[in-house]
């Protein structure tokens, strides 16, 4: 009984369905996802500037309010729980805060700086939602990576980088946990991805 019950309470939280007399306030989350400070750094720096671009992303992900699916196939916005930043951008800042503190190129940019750039990478948000329909539940992260050689217009590679990650507590604040964790579990092999292409794209063929 007491199972089910905290089953229920779970659920009206996601939703929001509480009475008005009950209405909680609206929580603001910042997306963090810390980086693994054990990951080794470039051997050597490219002699190249890299460009990020914004993130693209699903119309339904582009929203300030966190998601949730209680099925497959199904999404739904947190009521009372939002972003500081939609995540779409958040991500796109991440990825180059990430790659200029490993020092791996010459310098990183955004693309919308004026900067003249050697390599493009695009990033596209293709799932992030807390999933609970089942149980533990788990927050679920895809990121689709493409490496473009800016000057010759040619695709050097493209990839999708998912994680998953379990939740401290079932509710808005453990989601934002899980997020965070589930994101840099993406975000760190997608770095070190962009370093490995970009490098082998630098080597002259033989």
């Amino acid at each position: 009984m007491k199972r089910a019950l905290a089953a229920v309470v779970s659920v009206l939280a996601l939703g929001g369905c509480v009475g008005a007399s009950s209405v909680p306030p609206r929580q603001f989350f910042v997306l963090d996802a810390p980086g693994a400070a054990a990951a080794p750094r470039p051997t050597a720096q490219l002699k190249a500037t890299l460009l990020v671009a914004g993130t693209t992303v699903d119309s339904f992900y582009d929203a300030d309010s966190l998601v949730f699916s209680r099925a497959a196939g199904e999404r739904q916005y947190y009521q009372f729980a939002s972003w500081t930043e939609r995540p779409a951008r958040r991500i796109a800042f991440l990825v180059q805060r990430r790659i200029e503190a490993r020092g791996g190129f010459a310098s990183v940019a955004g693309l919308t700086s004026g900067v003249s750039g050697d390599l493009l990478l695009n990033v596209a948000l293709v799932d992030f939602y807390h999933d609970t329909a089942g149980a533990p539940s788990v927050v679920r992260v895809a990121i689709a990576a493409e490496l473009v050689d800016a000057r010759n217009r040619v695709l050097l590679g493209r990839r999708v980088f998912t994680a998953t990650a379990p939740l401290p507590s079932d509710d808005a604040r453990g989601a934002v946990a899980g997020f965070d964790r589930a994101t840099a579990e993406a975000l760190d092999p997608l770095v070190a991805w962009v370093e490995t292409a970009a490098a082998a794209a630098a080597k002259p063929a033989r």
